[in-house]
């Protein structure tokens, strides 16, 4: 099934692995301690680690395509990109 894997899209993948792994973590400990301040607080953390893993991920990925994306494409990406994280800044 996985004979040949690409070296970016295996560190994408692990990267995203590992933000799964740290979500299910903080959800675990949000149960065990069964209270409304840790919760949050926990939940404070994985506002740094989401913004960080898709930024990580999205840039991995930019350089896989730099070779095959034109750069007037690779500029409206990276204009996306920008714009998502104006968004997220907004809210």
């Amino acid at each position: 099934m996985f004979l040949f894997l690409d070296r970016i899209v295996l560190g994408m993948a692990l990267l995203r692995l590992l933000s799964s792994s740290i979500e299910f973590s903080a959800a675990m400990l949000m149960l065990y301690f069964n209270r409304v301040e840790t919760a949050f607080k926990i939940n404070s953390f994985l506002a740094l680690v989401g913004p960080t893993v898709l930024l990580t991920t999205t840039s991995l990925g930019l350089v896989g395509l730099a070779g095959k994306v034109s750069p007037s494409s690779m500029m409206i990406i990276l204009l996306g990109v920008t714009l998502i994280f104006i968004g997220i800044n907004r809210i």
